[in-house]
């Protein structure tokens, strides 16, 4: 770590985030002394720190962005951002794969990320074999699009492999097999009471989900086309009461898609924002009747 010259002799570092002060014998404080809380050292480093915590928030919403958008990562893209220690934190393990030129992957080539170089990226295999690819544009897969899901699940653990974006171990939610002729909308979600509309507004921000027109969003791209699920919120007074409503999928001019036409991706984040935002309801507690 380096040290920072301060006021009184003292000198101050960044170390995990937290703005950490030595005395001139070199002995590291538990706390800082209030008299160098205005110091200039100090105030450098409490807004380096918080630049790097926005960075780490932009950079692992971006990498899942790619993987449930479906996007295409150029492999040049990885390579420039790789010695970035805090990209290089939230790539490594992800589980990838190279496309070809028809936008495809072989499951059987996917690995776990472990570096990326102008030359390729290096993955391990479920064969525990170190490997580099030759890349031109690479994919981090959906749970929901990996046939050998359990098996990396597996190897994942055997190998002590500890993802920063929720990839591997993502809660899934498969579409049922029999739907209801043109159904359009979810309602297992729906009913979960908030005390005001303002707390399930709330929610929604620090979930990521924009809320728009009532309707807190989750935009997804799957099998060339883009689409939006939809879980509604509520519109009225923020500081009235609300409940959640029905999940629905729709087209980005806002045509309804019908639940049979949605795809494995999109179903299950969109399941996924409705089960979070209503695990968040108010739950009335239980009395016991008396014998």
């Amino acid at each position: 770590m380096a040290w920072l010259a301060a006021g009184g002799g003292y000198e101050v570092t960044l170390d995990a985030g937290r703005i950490a002060c030595r005395n001139q014998k070199g002995k590291v404080l538990r706390s800082m002394p209030s008299s160098l809380r205005d110091d200039p050292a100090v105030a450098g480093l409490r807004q380096l720190s918080e630049w790097l915590a926005r960075h780490e928030a932009e950079v692992r919403e971006q990498v899942d962005l790619w993987m449930i958008r479906s996007l295409p990562v150029p492999a040049g893209l990885l390579a420039r951002v790789w010695p970035d220690e805090t990209w290089r934190a939230a790539l490594t393990d992800l589980v990838v794969a190279v496309l070809d030129d028809d936008g495809a992957f072989d499951p059987d080539e996917a690995g776990f990320l472990r570096d990326a170089t102008a030359d390729g990226i290096g993955i391990v295999n479920l064969d525990g074999e170190t490997v580099r690819l030759p890349a031109q544009r690479v994919a981090v897969p959906h749970p929901t699009r990996l046939p050998d899901l359990e098996d990396l699940r597996e190897f994942a653990a055997d190998l002590g492999v500890e993802q920063s974006v929720d990839q591997l171990f993502r809660q899934t939610w498969a579409r049922p097999g029999e739907l209801e002729p043109g159904a359009v909308s979810v309602r297992d979600y729906a009913g979960g009471r908030f005390a005001e509309l303002r707390h399930l507004l709330a929610r929604a921000g620090s979930l990521g989900y924009p809320v728009r027109g009532g309707y807190a969003v989750c935009r997804v791209f799957e099998d060339g086309r883009g689409l939006e699920a939809r879980s509604w919120v509520g519109a009225d007074d923020p500081y009235s009461e609300a409940e959640t409503g029905d999940l629905v999928f729709v087209h980005p001019d806002g045509k309804s898609i019908p639940l049979a036409e949605v795809g494995p991706v999109a179903w299950s984040e969109g399941m996924r924002m409705a089960a979070a935002l209503y695990a968040g309801r108010v739950v009335e507690e239980s009395k016991e009747e008396d014998a």
